[in-house]
């Protein structure tokens, strides 16, 4: 059963993305707490906001199935994405260290969280130093992928930001094993989602993906992505794509 499919499990030991192949395996000590630190699983719909802006809600979450993305706005309604989230990822621990909650987080599609006291992040790291290691690495590898995504929108043109978002998503969805033999992933993502987490007009949004459509790289329908030519898609990119080893999951 592919992670975007999983019923949640009562027991962290039933962890559906935990079998999946995808996630470090964790000491039975290490897993009981996890399970004692979660308070909850729940399921939200699309659209469903998880954080929003400038509240603390003091929760933290593990996105176990669906999308989801986090975002900032301008005061007239305007939108950046910052990031776009899949199963495994882990949110809002940033507002932790603020007096409320820096950027939003909103379900793209219908999805399923588990959900963790915020107030024993000091538990953790006293009790369990290689899950506080396995945090620190989360929260690292975020910052790596935000930096990627300021390079993108500082310096890539817009052919090279749509084939870099692409390309990053697909290869996030292959390791997580959601991309079939023939290179084709649910992508449930509207033009409008990547107009916002690209820092371009969605008339130029529309026309660069139909521009990499006619070179052959791609195709884009009724929400399913297929990359024809994943290579060129990465070479025109200029993406260096990370190695596909196992990740930390809390």
């Amino acid at each position: 059963m592919t992670p975007d499919a999983l019923p949640l499990p009562t027991r962290c030991a039933h962890c559906g993305l935990r079998a999946s192949g995808a996630f470090h395996q964790l000491a039975a000590s290490e897993l009981g707490f996890i399970e004692d630190l979660r308070s909850a699983s729940e399921r939200v719909p699309a659209g469903h906001v998880l954080i929003r802006e400038q509240v603390d809600g003091g929760r933290l979450y593990t996105l176990y199935a669906g999308w989801a993305f986090r975002y900032k706005t301008l005061s007239d309604g305007r939108r950046q994405i910052l990031n776009f989230l899949l199963p495994g990822d882990f949110f809002g621990l940033q507002q932790r260290f603020s007096e409320g909650a820096t950027y939003g987080v909103e379900a793209l599609t219908e999805a399923s969280v588990c959900v963790f006291q915020g107030n024993r992040l000091w538990e953790l790291y006293r009790a369990h130093p290689r899950l506080g290691y396995d945090l620190t690495w989360l929260c690292a590898r975020e910052e790596q992928m935000l930096d990627e995504n300021l390079l993108t929108t500082g310096r890539r043109s817009a052919l090279e930001r749509v084939a870099v978002l692409l390309i990053h998503l697909f290869k996030r969805l292959q390791r997580l094993g959601l991309v079939a033999e023939d290179n084709s992933c649910a992508f449930p993502l509207t033009q409008q989602h990547m107009a916002d987490a690209l820092g371009l007009s969605l008339v130029h949004t529309h026309r660069t993906l139909r521009r990499l459509q006619a070179l052959g790289l791609h195709s884009l329908e009724d929400g399913r992505l297929v990359l024809r030519n994943p290579h060129a898609l990465t070479q025109l990119a200029d993406y260096a794509a990370q190695p596909m080893e196992q990740l930390p999951l809390l």
